[in-house]
């Protein structure tokens, strides 16, 4: 094992706490100015220093090992018999060293989740929330983005003027996810306010999370008395027999964390066609599909960097470092997506090709990774057509993003064009999210139009990890 490089400052681990035979001063941190002032130049310092795998320190100066080389993120993805997704197996848990006010545990504290189980136990709640993904239709999806983004498009169309990251990009993934879980059209906006506050950490972020919440036990129980070709409906009714409380934490789960990553997919796009001539040039004349430019930038700037975590199941070996049965590991995405082993040559296009890990692998793959890509590009595609001669207003080099261990987002994309009216789009029905095997739904002759009281006005504030609001921390 090679010398650690040297840390920022000061650390060492709590008493007691194991750190690879390593000594944790000598250990680089995840959190902090360097890892958040340029995570992607940190990622290199570690693979210079220690390869594929590499010791890190977590909040708390708790150890960890970053997985930073393309194949050793999926052998941890793929063998989840050496790499487990139950985060109790991890050694700082079981000795008392992970305080509960700690900023780790809204990521990593074990709940009832598909995404903390193994075996068989996740086989039954994956398999309910596939299943129900599966049964809409991508064409219908397609044309609810349409009507929310010709929607969105008609608020600043007029104006020429727009910052697209808060006017569009954060809009319409939320829009559209309601539909696909199966909420009046009235609820949108407000989830849209809502899912923004949670993931920037405002002062009402927990009132926002009590909004969502509240807004998703609202749904189940109508959902229960006149069920509809929805995601909650086919929660409900899989084979599976998921409880409410597990069908509200995974729909919770669904609809925040395909908003979030959503959301910097779009921005990420915007940000590429608007500042790349060359990019927006193949683009435009059809020498690159707008699926082939998404491609590209999930290679190149993955939604999320990080996922945390996969927990060894007993002594073992990845990248050449001795891993310790109960050590934590980070998937790093963008890490491996920029391996010198895959792509020794980053200026060469990617065009087509899908082995990026922005969705993850394994039995743990993004389960809604087709959804996601659908809402992305044809929003995309809807804005470039009907605001064609669209310009970046600022400098490029004026670009600011906010850093965390997790992800990294685009603060904002203002841009100017030629004021235009853009009509709007018809409206769709729920059926129109059906594919053709799946039978109609009963008919919906009560139609809900309460909502839940909307939620507090949001206080702007420096973004918090986008993790706190699916998981633990901000409980109802």
């Amino acid at each position: 094992m090679t010398t650690p490089f040297p840390a920022d400052g000061p650390s060492g681990p709590p008493p007691g706490c194991p750190a690879h035979g390593l000594a944790a001063e000598g250990l680089r941190r995840l959190y902090g100015p360097e890892a958040e002032a340029d995570p992607a130049a940190l990622y290199e310092k570690l693979r210079a220093e220690h390869g594929e795998v590499a010791p890190v320190l977590l909040h708390g100066d708790l150890p960890a090992w970053l997985i930073l080389g393309h194949t050793a993120n999926l052998t941890a993805m793929r063998t989840p018999s050496r790499f487990s997704r139950d985060s109790r197996r991890w050694t700082a848990f079981q000795q008392g060293l992970v305080t509960a006010d700690s900023p780790l545990m809204p990521v990593i504290a074990w709940q009832p989740l598909c995404v903390f189980a193994d075996g068989e136990e996740h086989r039954r709640l994956r398999a309910a929330v596939t299943d129900s993904l599966n049964r809409f239709d991508r064409r219908g999806i397609r044309r609810y983005v349409t009507r929310f983004a010709d929607q969105l498009i008609q608020e600043f169309g007029p104006t020429g003027r727009a910052e697209l990251v808060a006017q569009f990009a954060e809009c319409l993934p939320m829009l559209v996810m309601t539909q696909v879980v199966g909420m009046p059209d009235e609820y949108g906006p407000r989830l849209v306010d809502a899912a923004r506050d949670l993931m920037k950490g405002t002062e009402t972020a927990i009132a926002s999370n009590d909004y969502v919440v509240a807004t998703l036990r609202r749904t189940i129980e109508r959902k229960r008395v006149t069920p509809g070709p929805d995601l909650v409906s086919w929660l409900m009714q899989h084979s599976a027999g998921l409880t409410d409380d597990e069908v509200l934490e995974h729909l919770r789960v669904v609809l925040l964390a395909a908003n979030e990553t959503t959301v910097n997919l779009i921005a990420d796009t915007l940000k590429l066609v608007l500042t790349d001539r060359r990019f927006r040039a193949d683009l435009s004349g059809g020498h690159m599909t707008l699926p082939d430019a998404l491609d590209q930038v999930l290679w190149d700037s993955a939604p999320m960097s990080l996922v945390a975590g996969r927990w060894a199941t007993g002594d073992t070996e990845l990248g050449g470092q001795q891993i310790k049965e109960g050590d934590m590991l980070l998937l790093g995405l963008a890490a491996g997506n920029v391996d010198p082993a895959v792509r020794p040559d980053l200026s060469k296009p990617l065009h087509g090709n899908r082995s990026h890990l922005a969705f993850g692998g394994g039995p743990h793959e993004c389960p809604g990774q087709d959804i996601g890509r659908a809402i992305a590009d044809t929003g995309i595609d809807i804005l470039l057509t009907r605001l064609p001669d669209l310009q970046l207003a600022i400098d490029k080099d004026e670009l600011t993003w906010t850093s965390a261990w997790l992800s990294r987002h685009l603060v904002e994309l203002p841009v100017q064009f030629s004021p235009r009216t853009v009509e709007r789009t018809a409206p769709t029905g729920p059926g129109d999210l059906l594919t053709p095997s799946t039978p109609p739904p009963p008919p919906l002759h009560v139609r809900q139009t309460e909502t839940p009281a909307a939620p507090p006005a949001v206080v702007p504030r420096q973004r918090r990890g986008w993790w706190q609001a699916l998981t633990g921390r901000f409980r109802r």
